[in-house]
């Protein structure tokens, strides 16, 4: 036993911020952005706080798969970080949406999502939970050092919800990591003993854009590979593929190395959203079943990749 998919939802900020607003910024054009990433625009937290988001994404989903909160087992949420350091972003949802389960966060980076369904189908198999609640959500542009054009035209805030039911719907899931500070990074900022001798770093990002490039385009093929071979499927038998929204350059390279699914069945919307992590993959999901793109049966590949290094693959059987 492992889970179906009941609801899908997601939440972003109203501020869109353009590449051209981008360029008033940093020393940067729309042109710049868009031929090295394919981002256009990105949404930017202003009124909206990650509880706001969090919690609408959770209340789409929980109202589409039709379950009363207080049914959900267990609140998992997938972020670098929530609105506190604690209590966890899961036990704030929890409070806001009348749960009264165990709640708890994941921290993998952008593969935190995947981490996060991982963790579910554990929970399932052993018979502890038949409702399950996962989010992954970001809030990356308070840790975005503005006046760095590498990485501020990169992310943007926002994510998503599922709801998870009793099903067998998961194929595979696959999740890794390879423990590497240097490469992709966020000090947590200003530590506040009076004992500490080390000066604190802002709590800005910090990435190695060379080397990413290379970790994620070898990661997604390997990834992807290994979630459908798991699955007893070939590559021939997936229907759509949904990767991470990190570099369109990344995801055209991975997709010209697996063959087999068509470019177009490759589930892309970084254009409007950016790099939002962990949320990524729920808002790509969401869209794509709001659309009634998704039908029942269909072979769904994901994949993703991030800071720790880290990276989760899965194969899902669209069940709704």
């Amino acid at each position: 036993m492992s889970f179906t998919i009941l609801g899908t939802g997601m939440a972003v900020p109203k501020y869109s911020m353009t590449n051209d607003e981008m360029s008033k910024i940093v020393d940067t054009s729309d042109e710049w952005i868009r031929t090295r990433t394919g981002i256009q625009q990105r949404r930017i937290c202003t009124t909206e706080t990650i509880t706001d988001l969090t919690v609408e994404a959770s209340l789409k989903a929980l109202d589409e798969a039709k379950v009363d909160p207080k049914e959900l087992d267990l609140i998992i949420c997938a972020t670098l970080r929530g609105e506190y350091i604690t209590p966890s972003q899961a036990c704030v949802i929890q409070s806001k949406i009348g749960a009264v389960c165990p709640a708890f966060d994941v921290n993998a980076a952008c593969s935190g999502f995947v981490y996060a369904l991982d963790v579910a189908d554990s929970f399932f198999s052993s018979g502890k939970v038949k409702k399950v609640l996962v989010v992954g959500f970001e809030n990356l542009s308070n840790i975005t050092n503005w006046e760095d054009r590498s990485t501020c035209v990169l992310f943007g805030d926002g994510g998503g919800a599922v709801v998870l039911g009793e099903g067998d719907d998961l194929l595979s899931i696959h999740t890794t990591a390879k423990g590497n500070p240097d490469v992709l990074y966020a000090p947590h900022g200003e530590n506040c003993s009076p004992f500490y001798k080390h000066e604190s770093e802002k709590p800005h990002i910090h990435m190695n854009g060379n080397e990413v490039y290379k970790f994620a385009v070898t990661s997604m093929v390997r990834g992807i590979r290994k979630a459908v071979k798991d699955a007893g499927l070939t590559m021939e038998d997936v229907t759509y593929v949904v990767p991470h929204q990190a570099n369109l350059r990344i995801i055209d390279a991975a997709a010209e190395r697996l063959g087999a699914v068509p470019r177009e069945n490759y589930l892309c919307n970084i254009q409007n959203y950016g790099n939002t992590s962990a949320g990524c993959m729920p808002i790509v999901l969401d869209e794509a079943n709001k659309a009634g793109k998704f039908k029942k049966g269909d072979i769904i590949a994901m994949c993703a990749f991030g800071g720790g290094l880290t990276t989760g693959s899965c194969v899902i059987r669209w069940g709704k």
